[in-house]
């Protein structure tokens, strides 16, 4: 039985298994990009002050900290997208979606950052954090509901409704379909 609220049949596995993919390679990239090692004759200092990167960025000039900060929110963004679409559920709540899918983002990112203090190289960002994790957010709140609202409404057109694919089977139905065949029992030897 289908659970209600998701696409429906084969293109609800269709688009889970795209998005699980595009997941994948997504991840895959990042980890490329921000896990191998620099060669680089000295690095700054780990920046754990909140802002204080972005500020920095900003003293640089507009053009220069642009680039900068949209390389930030550009990095981890597609998660807003792909992470709801591996769930494949267009009837949940859209807060509880935006939560969940900005928490992941928060997380994945945070791992990266972990991960980065044992390369050489690469130092730790708090800015880049919130920044990753502001991009999915951004990401989600761009995409997701316009996408799930479209996706309902061509469900609705289309005839395929949620509600005749999950209504509760009436008795008459299930006597129709004829006895159920039992097996004996069989006791456990001494």
């Amino acid at each position: 039985m289908q659970r209600q609220g998701s696409i429906g049949g084969s293109a609800a596995i269709r688009v889970r298994v795209t998005g699980g993919i595009l997941l994948v390679a997504h991840l895959a990239l990042v980890a490329w990009l921000m896990l191998r090692p620099l060669n680089v004759p000295w690095v700054t200092p780990p920046n754990v002050h909140p802002l204080a990167g972005i500020r920095a960025d900003l003293a640089l000039g507009w053009p220069q900290a642009a680039r900068r900060i949209g390389e930030g929110l550009a990095l981890l963004a597609p998660l807003g997208v792909l992470l709801p679409m591996t769930h494949g559920r267009l009837a949940v709540s859209p807060l509880a979606s935006l939560i969940r899918t900005t928490a992941a983002g928060a997380l994945i990112s945070a791992g990266i950052a972990l991960l980065q203090t044992g390369v050489p190289g690469r130092v730790v960002d708090v800015d880049s954090l919130l920044l990753n994790t502001a991009g999915v957010l951004l990401a989600h709140l761009l995409v997701v509901p316009a996408s799930r609202a479209r996706l309902r409404r061509r469900r609705q057109l289309s005839g395929d409704d949620a509600e005749a694919q999950t209504r509760p089977v009436t008795v008459q139905e299930e006597l129709s379909q004829g006895r159920t065949p039992t097996i004996p029992r069989v006791g456990i030897a001494p």
